[in-house]
């Protein structure tokens, strides 16, 4: 995706479609998926509003979701 936005509309789609498909397993996967975008842009609203719209990858939505996770701690030397 280009940007978050475009991810966001994306997995909307892909949800109706799979809700109206009977698979159950992948509206559960995007619909987390989605609120994992939604949360990580409402965190990240001012950098948004400056012009960032990038779609953010799984370890940007897993270190937003949980700063104090030793994957997304970033040490100064």
């Amino acid at each position: 995706m280009k940007s978050i936005e475009e991810h966001i509309l994306k997995d909307q789609s892909e949800i109706q479609s799979a809700k109206e498909a009977g698979d159950t397993p992948k509206v559960r996967h995007l619909t987390e998926e989605l609120h994992s975008l939604e949360e990580y842009k409402e965190h990240h609203k001012e950098e948004i509003e400056a012009g960032d719209h990038h779609d953010p990858n799984a370890l940007e939505l897993f270190c937003d979701a949980n700063p104090d996770e030793p994957e997304c701690l970033v040490y100064d030397d």
